[in-house]
């Protein structure tokens, strides 16, 4: 540790020079002479986790040895750093400085704030998230002209500029998201790249991202912490994807005694993780409670992979945890799951990319089985969206089971805020609640305050409905509540660009005609059940009337449409609506069905993005 007056007195590259002459001496400075010889340059560049090839080591001597005696004294040293100050390298001796191995700091401006702010990257996760979009999109021929990313440098934040390779992450990770013929994919230019990216951020919000501080302009430019964080988010949601009880009847095997459905589902996909890994621990007389410090050592993964994959091989277990690692990411490898993370992550305890290593062992290899005489619990496709409106605002804590989430009614006040229907947070009890002693009480609290602030200050309808109802998880009731705030926050957009005019269905209705028929279109609606909806027709011709010539009616079928057709439709015509801009969280077959709601919140969303270009 430096002493303080040395800290005020030296200059950063002093500071530098002085560290990395007091590092470990044995290893780095040897010999105690003050200067640094080419075997301890590299030998320093392993302390601070950038090891560099000889070649590299040697190209940097020949460069900054300016006297030409294979040491690096004060004055190179300083040449060496400033050349270096935007690389990978320099940020290495910042991480070893602050402590914080494998985060980076960029300076920048918040869109939020006028002051300097910094935000921290991973450079772990730019190298994993990197390499999974090379393994990942490999074959894929629109995203040739941007992979292989070289993982070692910023080529990640540039790849996303055009929007492609995102649009590609997200039908990865929840298929059929986006329509593919609505992604521009030749002769770009500033604004075809531009709706590239509207459809991917409004893709990702419409399946559960939240994007709310994410602008096309930032992918566009590349913003580190932005690229990774959206990243993250889309990855996770394909990782986690089957882990989740609606989609995987396996996971009941993970079922404890006395534990009933309901209750599992409750938990979260991390927590269902944490319980698949103990689960086949559990043979072994094992158990962890975190993807950290609980597989540094490799010991658990080591007993995990012969569980669920058992190839009969025995081998001889290194003592250096790092050699232990990659062997034990060589026996993944067989598997074909050597994803995420390097021998450094797991020793490292990066929990957020151990997490996503250990999801895909279980996405190819579960070693479940489906209990018999077990009941099945399906996700509709009404929840789902609710679930992905509400976790794309940024709700705390995520929801996964929007009954069991929403029963301590957290989630429900903090929507409240969301359209400005200002809550008591004094009122409100908070988590942690007791499993016994009145948690319960506590939470019907909350349900019953969520409810008098629907009546009272939403002007909600919410006859029949009680705080016990919310508690209970009672379907109906409860999607009752949710679809009233879902729509209030979608008209509250419209009365914020109409200037405060009350927005309905009939004003909704009668700018659409509006729209239409002053686009020279031929198409209309009477309600939001109109049988007409179903062909998208009315949609497509809106979109194309907010922005002219932007969609390709070729692709469009209008005569004689069968159900496939209509299908066709109406993915192409939700992808568009987010083409240009339009939060849209509809799926395809509310278009289809005519499903009064959704139908109503497409077209308030087009209205909203038609009121913005006027």
């Amino acid at each position: 540790t430096l002493n303080r007056s040395v800290s005020r007195s030296l200059s950063l590259s002093k500071i530098l020079f002085h560290f990395i002459s007091c590092l470990d001496p044995p290893r780095v400075d040897a010999d105690g002479n003050g200067y640094i010889s080419s075997t301890e340059l590299g030998n320093l560049f392993r302390e601070v986790g950038c090891p560099v090839p000889g070649y590299q080591l040697r190209q940097l001597l020949q460069k900054l040895d300016l006297n030409n005696d294979s040491k690096i004294e004060l004055s190179e040293f300083e040449a060496l750093f400033k050349e270096l100050k935007d690389d990978r390298i320099a940020q290495s001796f910042r991480k070893a400085l602050n402590k914080k191995e494998g985060i980076v700091a960029i300076g920048g401006t918040s869109e939020l704030s006028s002051a300097g702010t910094q935000h921290s990257i991973s450079e772990q996760e730019r190298f994993a998230f990197a390499n999974y979009l090379n393994s990942a999109l490999e074959k894929d021929p629109d995203c040739q002209h941007v992979l292989p990313i070289n993982p070692n440098t910023e080529d990640l934040f540039k790849a996303v500029g055009d929007g492609i390779m995102l649009c590609k992450l997200i039908n990865l990770s929840v298929p059929d998201t986006i329509d593919e013929r609505t992604i521009n994919k030749k002769k770009l230019t500033p604004f075809t790249k531009q709706e590239n990216l509207n459809l991917a951020l409004n893709s990702a919000s419409a399946i559960g991202c939240q994007v709310v501080n994410i602008g096309a302009q930032d992918l566009k430019e590349g913003k580190p912490h932005l690229v990774l964080g959206l990243l993250w988010q889309i990855i996770k949601i394909g990782l986690f994807a089957d882990i989740e009880l609606s989609r995987n009847e396996a996971i009941a095997a993970l079922l404890e005694e006395g534990e009933s459905l309901e209750e599992l589902m409750k938990l979260s996909p991390e927590e269902l993780l944490l319980r698949w890994v103990n689960f086949h621990l559990k043979k072994v007389g094992m158990k962890i409670s975190n993807f950290s410090a609980d597989v540094k050592d490799s010991k658990a993964y080591f007993h995990l992979l012969e569980q669920i994959a058992p190839d009969g091989s025995k081998e001889d277990v290194p003592r250096d945890l790092v050699k232990r690692a990659e062997c034990m990411l060589q026996q993944a490898n067989r598997l074909g799951c050597r994803q995420f993370v390097t021998a450094a992550d797991v020793v490292s305890g990066n929990a957020k990319l151990n997490m996503a290593f250990v999801a895909t062992l279980f996405n190819k290899h579960p070693a479940l089985t489906k209990p018999e005489n077990q009941e099945w619990i399906v996700e509709s496709k009404e929840e789902r969206t609710f679930r992905n409106w509400m976790n794309s605002l940024g709700v705390s804590p995520n929801v996964h089971h929007i009954y069991g989430d929403l029963q301590n009614a957290i989630v429900i006040l903090q929507l409240y805020e969301k359209i400005k229907v200002p809550v008591d947070w004094d009122k409100v009890n908070r988590p942690p609640f007791k499993a016994t002693g009145g948690g319960h009480l506590k939470k019907i609290e909350n349900c019953n305050y969520a409810v008098q602030l629907g009546k009272q200050k939403a002007g909600f309808s919410l006859v029949g409905i009680g705080g016990q109802d919310l508690y209970d998880g009672n379907a109906t009731l409860t999607l009752a509540l949710v679809w009233q705030l879902m729509r209030r926050y979608t008209l509250n957009v419209l009365e914020d660009l109409g200037h405060g005019e009350v927005a309905g269905d009939d004003l909704i209705i009668s700018w659409v005609n509006k729209t239409l028929s002053g686009a020279g279109k031929t198409s209309s609606i009477k309600t939001f059940k109109d049988k007409t909806i179903s062909s998208s027709l009315p949609v497509l011709d809106l979109i194309d009337a907010i922005q002219p010539q932007s969609v390709n009616f070729e692709l469009v079928k209008k005569e004689n449409l069968s159900d496939e057709d209509k299908l066709n439709n109406a993915k192409y015509a939700i992808s568009m609506a987010r083409k240009i801009g339009a939060k849209v969280y509809a799926l395809p077959e509310d278009l289809v069905e005519v499903n009064p709601k959704m139908v109503m919140t497409i077209f308030a969303c087009l209205m909203g993005r038609g009121m913005k270009k006027a």
